[in-house]
């Protein structure tokens, strides 16, 4: 008896070091910000700090996400290429909105809206051709495909606020009706459940 009682408080000791809380990064917030001002301006580009395609300077926004998400990095087939360098950026920052909201529900909320509404304004504002197209199909390939939905908040309102966000992006990129919009629609849809 005394041994099973001793291995239970022996187990409940390491079991509690082993899993200590987690707490969320003092930039995190910060750094969000910043890393959607310099992405902005880097997706509109021309305006002094590059701009997405050219291959390098996207490496001070990127530097920011891992500091986070030290795993995020851009692939050799994705350097100089507008939609890749864009995707990995937007998933990025996304994915860092989508921890904040874990540890501040809706401060995490707001900030999605922030970033939404930066991406589609820095996209509003690219020269119309191949490169805005090659952007609008990055962004909503990063929203799509390269955030990581665990990452978000349990709470119900602010998942639902973060959720409708991402739903938008494709819509007010591509139009109300498009197959990206209802593409978007569906797998944002589809994660909220």
């Amino acid at each position: 008896m005394f041994r099973n009682l001793s291995s239970q408080l022996a187990a409940a000791a390491t079991g509690s070091n082993a899993e200590a809380k987690k707490v969320m990064s003092p930039n995190l917030r910060s750094d969000i910000y910043s890393a959607i001002d310099q992405a902005k301006s880097w997706i509109i580009g021309g305006l002094g700090g590059g701009q997405a395609g050219d291959g390098v300077s996207y490496g001070a926004i990127l530097s920011t996400i891992q500091k986070h998400f030290p795993e995020a990095k851009l692939g050799l087939e994705s350097v100089g290429h507008a939609e890749g360098e864009v995707a990995v950026i937007v998933g990025g920052i996304t994915n860092m909105t989508m921890e904040f909201s874990k540890w501040e529900s809706m401060s995490g909320g707001m900030a999605m809206r922030t970033w939404v509404d930066g991406l589609v304004e820095a996209h509003g504002r690219v020269a119309p051709g191949s490169r805005k197209d090659s952007i609008a199909k990055g962004i909503t390939r990063g929203i799509n495909q390269n955030t990581d939905v665990t990452l978000m908040t349990k709470d119900f309102t602010a998942k639902i606020q973060i959720i409708s966000c991402l739903k938008t992006v494709s819509t007010r990129i591509y139009g109300p009706g498009s197959d990206e919009a209802r593409q978007g629609e569906a797998v944002w849809s589809s994660k909220f459940i």
